[in-house]
């Protein structure tokens, strides 16, 4: 058993931290003064191009992506690595491509797909969404509404759908509907690569999110897409959002470590320095306790996430290991990121330090692709033998 990452893929990790501290962690200062402004967050286009250059020099993108077309095929355990050190800033950066729409379309687009999509999508030439929350549907997508119904070569589609990230910058968006009201989750849910300049295909509303985080509700009327543009067989879309969504926890996890590293790192750091009643709080005990469970905690889930893409990896199922890392490192992260706050008392609260915005993106994951109590039920269901 090796508790170890391969000599390649530790010098990838250790190169995404100095690409992290180097390029990253010195625009942190602009991020947080765009939040308190309230103008949201991102990268001004200018920088952001500079990054994307520094960054694929680095040989950084499509780091997952396969080999034949420009990609470098990395396995899950690799990019664990990779997002722990991305998830240590709160500067909002995604190495081109995003991994879990790249990985579900990797399972299932046709060689037509593929040309158009795909290759320009690991080249970093466009952006991704993906549509499956609905209003009233919450974390159950075999409940959802929206259907596409066939009109000869074309598929009509009408919905909602909300919750969607990029959702206006984005060049497609992966659909999902349902085609067999009947079968829904067991057969009758299709995905769908639909262009954001469809006709019928409309962005209504920017919806502002804690930490200066948006999102976006779209709706669809009668939004028609040619047949070749069915992602994967018909009926048989599930299969492949779970893929994608998987990819999106272990990522999650990876980013919650990083996160509870960054906070601890900063504990360590102040505790000594600052004293209350003539003593460091290094010395008090809450304190103490903190750090030591903080520890504990980021090591377990580490030890955790790498399990589990170790499983991954070799081919078996990890949808209950994938629930367990996602629930207990987001929440472990949460906890750990508040007792820093904590211990900077009132300048922990304040927008100068960059402990807030990572306490709201983690409040965020806590619900996003399935809150803790639903991965909880599912670890449970599983353990009991309940499920139906």
């Amino acid at each position: 058993m090796q508790f170890e990452l391969a000599e390649e893929h530790r010098m990838l990790k250790d190169l995404v931290r100095r690409f992290v501290d180097d390029q990253l962690i010195p625009l942190e200062g602009n991020t947080l003064q765009c939040e308190a402004e309230g103008r949201g967050l991102g990268i001004e286009p200018a920088v952001l191009k500079e990054v994307d250059e520094v960054s694929r020099e680095l040989g950084l993108w499509g780091l997952d992506a396969p080999t034949d077309i420009g990609g470098s095929d990395l396995p899950a355990v690799a990019m664990v690595g990779v997002n722990e050190e991305l998830g240590r800033t709160i500067t909002p950066y995604t190495l081109p491509p995003d991994s879990p729409n790249l990985r579900m379309m990797m399972a299932t687009v046709n060689d037509r797909q593929r040309t158009t999509y795909l290759e320009p999508y690991v080249r970093g030439e466009t952006i991704s969404a993906i549509g499956i929350s609905e209003p009233g549907a919450g974390a159950d997508p075999a409940a959802m509404s929206t259907t596409a119904v066939r009109d000869g070569d074309d598929w009509i589609i009408n919905g909602r759908k909300i919750w969607i990230s990029r959702a206006a910058e984005a060049d497609f968006t992966i659909l999902m509907a349902v085609t067999d009201k009947e079968k829904r989750a067991h057969g009758g849910i299709s995905a769908f690569l639909v262009d954001n300049d469809s006709p019928g295909f409309n962005v209504i509303r920017k919806i502002p999110m804690i930490g200066g985080a948006a999102t976006y509700e779209i709706a669809l009327d009668d939004c028609r897409v040619p047949s070749w543009k069915l992602l994967g067989r018909e009926g048989n879309g599930f299969a492949p959002m779970q893929l994608r969504l998987g990819t999106r926890r272990i990522e999650m996890a990876a980013w919650s470590i990083g996160m509870a590293q960054r906070a601890l790192d900063m504990i360590i750091e102040y505790a000594p320095q600052r004293k209350t009643f003539g003593l460091p709080l290094s010395e008090r005990q809450a304190i103490q306790w903190w750090v030591a469970d903080a520890a504990t905690q980021i090591h377990a889930a580490r030890l955790m996430t790498y399990d589990c893409a170790w499983k991954l990896d070799a081919g078996r199922d990890v949808r209950v290991e994938i629930s367990m890392i996602k629930a207990y490192a987001t929440e472990i992260a949460w906890t750990i990121v508040d007792h820093a706050i904590q211990t900077f008392g009132a300048m922990g609260v304040t927008k100068e330090l960059p402990l807030h915005l990572m306490a709201a993106k983690l409040r965020t994951m806590r619900i996003y692709d399935g809150p803790t109590e639903v991965h909880k039920w599912v670890v449970a269901r599983r353990i009991l033998g309940t499920r139906r």
